[in-house]
């Protein structure tokens, strides 16, 4: 028998897109520590380098992950506390860092999104999913409860009543529902999500980087701002974004009836 196969998040381009593949096989694409770094490590590369207009985040084997690995979590029950704190600031961290990158991050969903894997597509901008796919938050089932942000993305989602029913009794959900509600924005066919997401995320790369980049920024801190606030934020953006290179290209192509490069 070979060794067995470890835990990483593989990285590859298509045209202006990264790509990051969970890979985990023997724990069906189950999070941890290892590749919470690597994410982060990814993100920030990808930031730096001027070719990358989006990324997609994805899973290996029809699947995007089933969370949490189980026997990880039951070892460090017989670990001082501060050790899962540790692994659960790194996913914190990966979290963070997804919600803070300036351009799109695609989360491209096969079969199920489960516990802190539900979290981590939650976390992205924007999803794709198979229509056979189903997502799952099932920490009350092992008397556990939510992480990765998971429990304040759906607060901001979906209606309370819903949310609390899909915590407290770990109610499986499926793409289509998810995508009735909004949460999903595309579907796509069994096998066909990171195609599908690849075609999002090249009409995307078209894009200007830094009006990108603003949106994503208001979007994020429009429920932490009153109107007052986020009316200043949002003159700040458009005033800068209007001055940048780019409003001067897209607006004449516009007059022009033409298509833009933005720089």
């Amino acid at each position: 028998m070979g060794a067995p196969v470890s835990a990483e998040l593989k990285r590859h381009r298509v045209g202006r897109t990264l790509v990051l593949t969970i890979s985990n096989p023997q724990q069906r694409n189950a999070l941890g520590p290892e590749l919470y770094i690597e994410g982060v490590e990814a993100l920030n590369l990808a930031e730096s380098d001027r070719d990358l207009g989006s990324v997609i985040i994805t899973g290996e084997g029809g699947l995007f992950s089933a969370g949490g690995n189980l026997q990880r979590l039951q070892a460090n029950r017989q670990q001082h506390p501060s050790v899962q704190a540790q692994s659960l600031d790194a996913l914190h961290s990966w979290i963070e860092t997804i919600r803070a990158f300036p351009k799109p991050v695609i989360a491209a969903v096969e079969g199920a999104a489960a516990g802190a894997g539900f979290s981590l597509a939650l976390a992205c901008d924007l999803i794709v999913a198979a229509r056979d796919s189903v997502f799952v938050m099932a920490y009350c089932k092992l008397a556990l409860s939510p992480d990765g942000g998971g429990s304040w993305s759906l607060s901001q989602a979906l209606p309370r009543q819903l949310v609390t029913e899909l915590l407290l009794c770990g109610t499986r959900i499926g793409a289509p529902r998810l995508a009735e509600l909004g949460v999903v924005n595309r579907l796509s066919e069994p096998g066909g999500a990171l195609a599908t997401a690849l075609e999002l995320a090249e009409q995307l790369n078209g894009g200007a980087g830094n009006a990108l980049a603003s949106i994503k920024t208001l979007v994020n801190e429009a429920d932490q701002n009153g109107l007052s606030e986020h009316l200043a934020l949002e003159r700040e953006h458009f005033v800068r974004n209007l001055h940048h290179p780019n409003a001067g290209l897209g607006i004449e192509a516009f007059l022009a009836k033409q298509v833009p490069r933005f720089e």
